[in-house]
Order: C-alpha cells, then sequence, then structure tokens
C-alpha cells in the first residue's frame, strides 16, 4: 500500500519519526511521499526520503502560502523538483477558504507548478478547497493546449461531475481519512464511481486521521482504513483494492511495477 501524501517534516512528528516509519512499513505500507508546502518544507522532505529508504519527496509552494515566497524561492523549487528523491510536484493548486494568498497570485503559481510537472515530466499534486470551478477552469485549459495532465486530486472532497471531468484530463483521484466519517455519504457516493485504476488513496497525516482514529494525530499506517472503505464501497477485498491502488501510484509517480 501506498501513502500518496503526508507531511511527514510536520512538528507533530519530530520526536518519533523514525517510530512512525516502522509503523507504516509493519502495517504494509511499501512507499510515502511526503510533501512540500514552501520551500524549507520542500527541503526538509527530502532529506527526510534521504534518511529513510520508505519515503519519497514531493517539492512546491502550496497556494496558501505563495504569498510568503522569498525572492529566489521559485529557483529553488525549480532545483530540488530534480533531486533524485522528488517524484511529484506539489502540493499547488487553489484555496478560497483561507484568505492568505491574493487569488491572482494563487493562479500564477498554480500554473507554474503545471508547467514545471510537464517540463520534469513528474505528476502534480493538486489542492483544492472551495475553488473547483477555479481549479476545472486551468486543468482545463493546460489540458486543451498541452493534452493529458499527470497528476492527482489530492484529498478529494468534490462532486460526481468534477471528478470525472478530472478522470477525463488524465488526473487520478485520491481519497483520504474523510472518507471514512459518517457524515460523509456524499463522498463516498462519489468515490463509488472513480475508474479502479484511477484511484489512489493517501493519509494527508498528520491531519484528519480515519475512523476509529479520528481526533488523533494521523500518520501513514492509518491509511488502510481508508483502503478498507474503499474496498466496502467498492465489493472488493482489501488485498484487491491494495494491488489496485499500489499499481495506480507505482503508475503515476514512476515507481515501477
Amino acid at each position: 500500500m501506498i501513502d500518496t501524501h503526508a507531511h511527514l517534516n510536520d512538528e507533530k512528528f519530530a520526536d518519533d519519526i523514525a517510530a512512525v516509519v516502522a509503523r507504516a512499513e509493519a502495517a504494509g505500507v511499501e512507499r510515502i511521499i511526503t510533501i512540500g508546502i514552501d520551500v524549507e518544507t520542500s527541503r526538509q522532505n527530502i532529506e527526510l526520503a534521504r534518511r529513510f529508504p520508505l519515503l519519497r519527496s514531493a517539492v512546491g509552494i502550496q497556494p496558501n502560502h505563495v504569498s510568503d515566497a522569498r525572492p529566489g524561492d521559485w529557483d529553488a523549487i525549480l532545483e530540488l523538483a530534480n533531486d533524485p528523491t522528488c517524484v511529484a510536484v506539489g502540493e499547488t493548486g487553489l484555496d478560497r477558504y483561507w484568505d492568505r494568498a491574493p487569488f491572482p497570485l494563487q493562479e500564477e503559481y498554480f500554473a507554474r507548478h503545471l508547467l514545471l510537472g510537464r517540463v520534469t515530466k513528474k505528476p502534480v499534486i493538486i489542492h483544492c478547497r472551495e475553488a473547483e470551478a477555479d481549479v476545472m477552469r486551468m486543468l482545463r485549459a493546460d489540458f486543451e493546449m498541452h493534452g493529458p495532465v499527470a497528476g492527482v486530486m489530492h484529498s478529494f472532497t468534490a462532486d460526481e461531475a468534477a471528478a470525472k471531468a478530472c478522470v477525463e484530463m488524465g488526473l487520478y483521484i485520491s481519497f483520504a481519512g474523510m472518507l471514512t466519517y459518517k457524515n460523509a455519504e456524499n463522498l463516498r457516493l462519489v468515490a463509488k464511481t472513480i475508474p479502479l485504476d484511477r484511484l489512489l488513496v493517501e493519509t494527508d497525516s498528520p491531519y484528519l486521521a480515519p475512523m476509529p482514529h479520528r481526533g488523533k494525530r494521523n500518520e501513514p499506517a492509518f491509511v488502510v482504513h481508508t483502503a478498507e472503505c474503499l474496498a466496502g464501497l467498492l465489493a472488493l477485498s482489501l488485498a484487491e483494492i491494495d494491488k489496485a491502488t499500489t499499481d495506480n501510484a507505482k503508475r503515476l509517480f514512476g515507481f515501477g511495477q
């Protein structure tokens, strides 16, 4: 099983990161992608990936952090994207929930990340919060100009129409712990419509732990609970959903089959 989105550089893991990685491996997790939200975290994640063979990194500037970017930060991301541990660009995208960065600046950086993904031939990891129409608009423009978009809609919470549009543009759909929550029936209905060869699972650690760990610090070992939920929705065994999502992640992020 592959946790395609975690933030293992987070200070909540500072005291026991080795134990967290060991628990993930013991739970059957064979790869974790730890995600950058700015230059500092991108560098930290590369260092973690060099330290722990189970980890790979993604580098980027998350939309809520683009206004904090300093001169030279984007050049640093361009350099970090070439690191051997880096398998993806991001997280990037758009966010209208938080008012932390001017929206036009978010759009500019999203476009930069999309281009970087194409130049480096690495998938983009896309954050979208209350900005579905805007994300779809920019993805559609990129798709119409350059063709299929290699990437993943991380921690997907949008509707079936958005999911279908993303799949048609070449993207994968990743579900996190929210899929397991009692009040997420609409999201579970959407999950049932995603083609099996486009599904991914993630934790978004340390945030939003799945049931039965809700309210606790999330960690990669808990990705199994989201996978179990998906298996039940699709009337598959855990082994079947494990194989499908693992194969999908390997194909998207270039881990090899």
